[in-house]
């Protein structure tokens, strides 16, 4: 196993994780950038009224982007296997 292939490697998989959060960091920033606004123009500085809006966004986000997420984690697992097996030979 050459140090090219192992960052290669470190490289899919980061590349791959970052595709699967974008969508769950993106609506957490947006959902707080809109919260930060209206807290800014109706001078309400409550903590907790930004935190329950972006929970709510981000679950929601989750549960339908949740089959496309174990699509890409599955799709990366049987690369990973496949090398795996042609590394050894098989």
């Amino acid at each position: 196993m050459s140090v090219e292939y192992i960052i290669e490697l470190f490289r899919e998989m980061l590349t791959t994780a970052l595709i699967i959060v974008l969508p769950l960091l993106g609506t957490a920033m947006f959902v707080g950038v809109v919260i930060s606004l209206v807290q800014a123009v109706t001078s309400i500085q409550e903590q907790t009224l930004s935190f329950v809006p972006k929970l709510f966004a981000v679950v929601a986000v989750m549960m339908f982007t949740a089959f496309w997420m174990v699509e890409v984690i599955l799709t990366f697992t049987v690369e990973i296997f496949n090398r795996m097996s042609n590394m050894a030979g098989g």
